[in-house]
């Protein structure tokens, strides 16, 4: 496990690939080893009774990705003032394959100017590690080409259900 803690006090972890429900289960017990004060934002329906609770002491933000709550700007404004926060999160929002990741750590790592971690679960080499913590340039097409080569060769538990690591087309980043 090589899980370096990010050098700013603010930051946007992506964990990726993300395709199997241990993912959170071994990405939770590695935050817990590491000691790595990271929040993390899940699925509300998670966060329903008898867990709820307990998912939010554990770090737990809950979002529901079907409602237009403004839930992104609202994490912004706290990324950008809190005097450090670490946010972990899935850029493919599902365990499914998809075509594409949503980009809404893109948008809210630019909009509080805070560098994106690059975090991963290697069931092939059977590591978890983060790659590197890199500063967005603003320039989609180079910020997902570094992406895409700190990812190459990471295996998740179901392969196929890896997501490509492109924004959907047309998406404002």
């Amino acid at each position: 496990m090589d899980l370096p803690w990010p050098s700013s006090p603010r930051c946007v972890i992506v964990v990726y690939p993300h395709t199997s429900n241990w993912d959170f289960v071994l990405g939770y017990l590695a935050k817990v080893a590491a000691a790595l004060p990271v929040r993390w934002v899940g699925k509300h329906s998670l966060f329903r009774p008898p867990f709820g609770a307990l998912l939010r002491r554990m770090g737990g933000i809950p979002v529901d990705r079907r409602a237009p709550t403004g839930f992104l700007a609202q994490l912004g404004r706290e990324l950008a003032e809190a005097p450090w926060m670490w946010l972990a999160l899935a850029p493919e929002g599902t365990r499914a394959r998809t075509d594409h990741w949503k980009s809404g750590f893109y948008r809210l790592a630019l909009a509080a100017r805070v560098p994106v971690g690059l975090a991963f679960i290697d069931y092939r080499s059977r590591t978890i590690g983060m790659s590197r913590y890199l500063d967005l340039s603003g320039d989609e097409a180079i910020d997902l080409a570094e992406i895409r080569a700190a990812y190459a060769g990471k295996i998740g538990r179901h392969p196929a259900q890896a997501s490509e690591i492109r924004f959907r087309p047309g998406a404002a980043p």
